[in-house]
């Protein structure tokens, strides 16, 4: 077997375990919406190497805003519960992403605004931004941002109050 083959075979297993973990999530959370006696429609989709699922609802979305929480934390919750179902079934940790009702789609435009403006006021004056306490989804977002805009950004801090500070170039 060549080299480029191995990679490819070793991508296909990447994109089927991913799937797999796509789909234990969504059996998982099939579950905790009959539970809870709420409508949703499950997708599923790999998004830069990690299993993404979200919670979508054609009514209201305000029956799935109880599953977002005050800013996002029942989200939080949820997703590290479904993380664990997942591990319990495949044995392997899972960086899953869960989004509800679009919450988190909607937090990372507006996270990415955040470090694209951080950027420009570092550009402009040159001093070094520290930005509020985050959680690591939200700083890897507001990272990326600043590093598409040409800058470094850094986090500093003890979780949970744990910042970015966008620095200079």
């Amino acid at each position: 077997m060549t080299e480029g083959t191995t990679s490819a075979a070793q991508g296909g297993d990447t994109l089927t375990r991913l799937e797999q973990e796509g789909e234990i999530a969504a059996d998982y959370l099939e579950g905790l919406l009959d539970i809870a006696d709420l409508d949703g429609d499950i997708d599923m989709d790999v998004e830069a190497d990690r299993a993404a699922v979200s919670i979508i609802s054609d009514s209201s979305s305000r029956d799935l805003q109880k599953l977002v929480g005050r800013d996002g934390e029942v989200l939080e919750a949820l997703q590290e519960l479904t993380r664990l179902a997942v591990l319990r079934e495949t044995g392997d940790r899972s960086r899953l992403m869960l989004d509800i009702a679009g919450f988190r789609a909607k937090k990372r435009t507006e996270l990415a605004e955040l470090g694209a403006k951080a950027a420009n006021d570092v550009k402009t004056s040159g001093e070094p931004v520290k930005l509020e306490p985050m959680t690591p989804f939200e700083r890897k977002v507001v990272h990326d941002a600043v590093a598409a805009a040409g800058l470094r950004s850094e986090s500093e801090g003890e979780e949970p109050q744990r910042f970015v500070v966008v620095l200079p170039a």
